[in-house]
This record gives structure tokens, C-alpha cells and sequence, in this order.
């Protein structure tokens, strides 16, 4: 079984950076793509990042992409949201997924269905 958890989350002033953390658990994790999606209150979940198995290609949402970037370490098996130029809008509570499919490199990562571990999450609150 498969864990994630995520860390990082926290206050941050408009335009100011944080970097959330998603350690990962139970099945090989350096074989299979990771995402990151947000959700706030009273709205759908939201894709924002994801980085494939080997790490070769990055994907972003257009409401973050310049902003944030997605990394991975696989030594330490955990993938990194770094938030820079962070925004009132960004606030929502952060997870992270794991990808659904072996060393995949075809499948939509944009939508949550490519997924099938997900983490409890962590809040990010930027004030203006």
C-alpha cells in the first residue's frame, strides 16, 4: 500500500515562496509519475504540476506555470512543489499523488484520474 505525505504548507504574504514536500511510501517510487493538485473551499480539485517517472518532462497548469516548478529526488523518494510569486488565489490545501501507470510516459496527468494514491494534504494560505 502506497503512502504519501505531504509538508511544507504554511503562511506566506503575497508575492513571498514556499516549498512543499511529498514523501512517498509502499511501492517502487522512482517508477511512476507524481502530481501535485490543489483544492479550496467550495471549489473542484485543481491540477497543478506533475513530473514524470524518469523525471524528463514537466507538466503545469496555466494559472501556475512560470511561478511554480516540480522536482524529484528519487534517492530520497519524495517530489518537491517549489511556490515562488505566490498569489492570494494559490491558497488551497495541497496534495500529492502518485501516477497510476508503470513508467509511463502517454498518460493525461492533468486529470485526476491518471492518479491512484493520494495524500491527506497540506494547507497553503497567502494573504494580500
Amino acid at each position: 500500500q502506497v503512502q504519501l505525505v505531504e509538508s511544507g504548507g504554511g503562511l506566506v504574504q503575497a508575492g513571498g515562496s514556499l516549498r512543499l514536500s511529498c514523501a512517498a511510501s509502499g511501492r517502487t517510487f522512482s517508477s511512476y509519475a507524481m502530481g501535485w493538485f490543489r483544492q479550496a473551499p467550495g471549489k473542484e480539485r485543481e491540477f497543478v504540476a506533475a513530473i514524470t517517472w524518469s523525471g524528463v518532462t514537466t507538466y503545469y497548469s496555466d494559472s501556475v506555470k512560470g511561478r511554480f516548478t516540480i522536482s524529484r529526488d528519487n534517492a530520497k523518494n519524495t517530489v518537491y512543489l517549489q511556490m515562488n510569486s505566490l498569489k492570494p488565489e494559490d491558497t488551497a490545501v495541497y496534495v500529492c499523488a502518485q501516477g497510476r501507470y508503470y513508467r509511463n510516459y502517454s498518460a493525461n496527468y492533468y486529470i485526476a484520474g491518471s492518479y491512484d494514491y493520494w495524500g491527506q494534504g497540506t494547507q497553503v494560505t497567502v494573504s494580500s
